[in-house]
């Protein structure tokens, strides 16, 4: 494979409009562009892309992640406007909030049923990548 020069995440939505409106209302997003019934984001430089498909994503494990200064008072925000959270027995406390010290964490699904995080603190933005054949990599 040649050289890689960037990443960026996609989301299936069954109804590309509803998709739409749930990222604008509860997130503040709006699309950058859209091609093909394709919704351009971009957020901080990185971008993602919801795309229409008639399958549905599985739900079991985060497909987006986004980085939040203030996680409670993120929650509370999204609570207000009807977004509701994930419980994870063992893992996260009644207010669906994960607490690891400064590292905290909360799911909820989107309008197409994606699994999306919302982080305060975490390690992707802490640890630095080694560079390759460098000792210990």
């Amino acid at each position: 494979m040649g050289k890689l020069t960037y990443i960026y995440g996609k989301l299936p939505a069954q109804d590309i409009r509803r998709a739409e409106r749930f990222y604008a209302e509860k997130l503040s997003l709006s699309p950058f562009a859209e091609q093909n019934d394709h919704l351009y984001y971009e957020l901080e430089g990185v971008r993602f892309i919801i795309f229409p498909s008639s399958g549905a994503p599985s739900g079991t494990h985060d497909q987006l992640g986004f980085v939040v200064e203030d996680l409670k008072l993120e929650v509370a925000s999204l609570r207000s406007k009807g977004v509701l959270f994930q419980t994870y027995p063992g893992l996260t406390g009644e207010d669906g909030i994960m607490d690891r010290g400064p590292f905290k964490m909360a799911w909820f699904r989107d309008s197409e049923g994606n699994l999306i995080s919302l982080a305060e603190n975490p390690a992707i933005l802490t640890l630095t990548p080694q560079v390759a054949g460098a000792a210990g990599a």
